[in-house]
């Protein structure tokens, strides 16, 4: 399987439902989409060994909320 196409988050919420997320393009942040909101991650020059192999470590920076 290749692990380019995932990465792990650190940080943010605690209940977060997954930690190993897809990621498309590499290198850009993600926005998850959480509780009424999004959770935002900065890829970080850090990788991470997991079961799905060594993948990009993305850190979480801020949360901003869905407009009504």
């Amino acid at each position: 399987m290749s692990s380019s196409a995932k990465a792990v988050l650190e940080g943010g919420p605690d209940d977060l439902p997954e930690r190993i997320v897809p990621i498309t393009p590499p290198g850009v942040e993600l926005k998850i989409p959480f509780r009424g909101g999004y959770e935002h991650f900065k890829v970080t020059p850090r990788h991470q060994d997991t079961a799905q192999g060594r993948l990009p470590v993305y850190e979480w920076w801020e949360r901003t909320e869905i407009a009504e």
